[in-house]
């Protein structure tokens, strides 16, 4: 057997390999795995867990004319290698290269576009329905992990699914994590089933007996398999919830143990109905590092194999920046709450949680009930703070608009990783939060262009009596000396020019502050305003420019330029001349965030460039 897994004819090659070599395989894909991500970074420790589990549904399946959907989409790297992409992953999650997530127009192996949770079952049953009417014949697998089940649209797909009766099989990839450890009810009946040793040993011993019968152990095997289900139900503790829904279960299965998926798996494939294959799998399943600390390899940046430490020097991130301030804030103010989407250390409220666990609240993946849940909270006298990624909150819009701004209640909502982040490409990009954000009546939108800021809109935000969000970028927090003025909800001049001034919302406010001095040295008269506020508008920077007369104002912002800050901008000041500059209409690929912006146009040198170019045609 090779060890280069570029020379094998995947996913073919799987059909005709034998148990030992499937094994051998696996410990083959996890050195490729550790190797490449060490350098690239990436999702590790999902993706170690499923090893196994995705050799055997390549191996069962016939994908692409089988249809496997991968929800949320980070363990698919394994997918990728046994569908001959293994050449390629030395441009993992770089520009123009493989995506880390399943993206339809890199393979057709990839069926569905994933990158946020708890969508598969639902792309699965529309799938399936499809493939009904047309009277095809192929397998629909949903694979999803036991934290993305615990997403509402999940258990809507579940219902609806069980009810029609559709052929999906429904792969639950039980680790007991998301990216902080699970939590809910859904979480405690899991556990139960996956440490059912009375169930599992009833099971196992069943099997054993039957063989033994000479001639006709076969044949009874299957035949009582209906006894089978009567001592799952007997043994596992609150019955099957799975069941109760309209689906065959089957498991728990070891998701380490090739031979017990094939044939698990092969089983499902002949079940007439909905069927959920329960398997029990371990994050970070073979490298020590990633199993010790599978919260720190979720998403990790190239690393030391040996240590596991990152290889690029560590800095205090916005994220820290702000888990410091939203508990410094919690010690002066006993109505502060936090809330998280099953992402607690990763926001930042790591220490929030342990200094104050009955004021901290992990709702899982289920955004949409976290700021419901945040506005009750509100309506009893606290002040939530709602921690959440920015491009994650967009699955709660209708909940901003009707549950916390129609009723003006003081929810504080933390959007990390706004703006372009880089990497993980278009699903995880925060380009789209001023805009949805600016639509609902009475919301506070603030951008801060620095840590030091961001401690400073903080506070502000908590001295509102109505709603506030807060954005911030992915990485390092900025420093920014050439702000002297503080925040007290007001956009703060730093400079007014006679030809032109930069408008520069938030942390695009390093690039404004460099373009503005290109333009200097261009003999150009360039100003700069720190953009904190953008919603409501707060313009009184534009007192200073009283007598100066054809002025062009340049808006800056890391958002799409569609709905965000310069339409905002040009709407409430239509006698002005302004041109805008951000991200186009469109959903932008993954690759650095230097990359994106050389691509796009949005370097202090290409700001520099579209600026002088503005005001020739203005003067012309």
């Amino acid at each position: 057997m090779s060890k280069n897994l570029t020379e094998y004819n995947f996913p073919e090659d799987l059909k005709t390999m034998s148990p030992d070599e499937l094994n051998l395989l696996s410990y083959s894909i996890r050195d490729f795995l550790i190797e490449n991500i060490s350098k690239t970074g990436g999702h590790l420790a999902s993706n170690l867990g499923v090893v196994e589990l995705t050799i055997a549904l390549h191996r069962v399946f016939d994908s692409p004319e089988d249809k496997i959907i991968w929800d949320v989409g980070h363990q698919s790297y394994v997918h990728k290698i046994l569908t001959g992409r293994a050449g390629d992953f030395d441009t993992l999650r770089k520009l123009d290269g493989l995506s880390g997530f399943p993206k339809r127009k890199e393979s057709p192996h990839d069926i569905y576009d994933t990158g946020h949770s708890s969508t598969s079952i639902s792309a699965a049953a529309g799938i399936a329905a499809g493939r009904d009417l047309k009277g095809d014949k192929y397998d629909v697998i949903a694979v999803i992990g036991d934290g993305s089940m615990t997403g509402g649209l999940a258990f809507e797909a579940l219902n609806n699914l069980g009810m029609s009766k559709s052929r999906v099989i429904v792969i639950l990839n039980d680790n007991g994590m998301s990216i902080s450890r699970n939590i809910g009810g859904l979480s405690e009946h899991l556990g139960k089933l996956r440490t059912s040793e009375g169930y599992l040993n009833a099971k196992a011993s069943i099997k054993k007996s039957i063989e033994k019968i000479p001639g006709i152990g076969a044949s009874l095997r299957g035949s009582i398999a209906k006894a089978k289900d009567r001592v799952k139900y007997a043994i596992i503790s609150g019955g099957v919830i799975f069941e109760e829904l309209g689906f065959t279960y089957l498991g728990p299965a070891d998701g380490h143990d090739i031979d017990d998926l094939i044939e698990v798996l092969e089983h499902a494939k002949h079940v007439n109905g909905p069927v959920l294959v329960h398997v029990i799998t371990k994050k970070g399943k073979g490298y020590r590092q990633a199993e010790i600390y599978p919260d720190r390899f979720h998403g990790t940046g190239p690393f030391n194999t040996e240590t596991g430490h990152e290889l690029s020097p560590s800095k205090v991130t916005y994220s820290e920046v702000f888990g410091r301030k939203i508990l410094e804030l919690a010690d002066r103010d006993d109505k502060i709450t936090a809330i998280s989407a099953a992402m607690c250390d990763a926001t930042g409220l790591g220490g929030f949680a342990v200094k104050y666990p009955k004021r901290f609240f992990d709702v899982g993946i289920a955004e949409g009930h976290g700021v419901t849940f945040a506005t009750g909270l509100a309506c009893a006298g606290f002040k939530p703070v709602v921690a959440i990624y920015s491009s994650f909150l967009q699955r709660a819009y209708d909940e901003i608009l009707e549950d916390v701004c129609l009723q003006q209640l003081p929810v504080i909502f933390a959007l990390d990783r706004a703006g372009i982040v880089g990497a993980d490409g278009e699903t995880h990009h925060g380009i789209f939060d001023i805009s949805y954000l600016s639509t609902a009546p009475g919301m506070t939108i603030l951008t801060p262009a620095s840590g030091k800021q961001l401690e400073e809109m903080l506070e502000y935000a908590a001295s509102l009596d109505h709603p506030a969000a807060v954005r911030y970028p992915r990485g390092a927090a900025a420093v920014e000396p050439s702000i002297k003025e503080r925040f007290t909800g007001k956009n703060i001049r730093i400079s007014c020019g006679r030809d032109v001034d930069i408008l520069a919302c938030g942390t695009t406010y390093a690039d404004g502050r460099k373009a503005v001095e290109i333009l200097r040295d261009a003999g150009i008269d360039a100003g700069l305003v720190n953009i904190g506020i953008v919603k409501p508008g707060e313009y009184g920077f534009l007192k200073d420019d009283a007598g100066i007369r054809n002025k062009l104002y340049v808006t800056l912002e890391d958002n799409t330029l569609n709905g965000g800050f310069g339409e905002i901008f040009k709407a409430e000041n239509d006698d002005l001349r302004v041109f805008s500059l951000g991200w186009p209409d469109k959903f932008i690929e993954h690759g650095s965030t230097a990359e994106l912006k050389e691509r796009y146009g949005l370097t202090p040198e290409a700001v520099a460039i579209s600026v002088a170019r503005a005001l020739d045609e203005r003067n012309g």
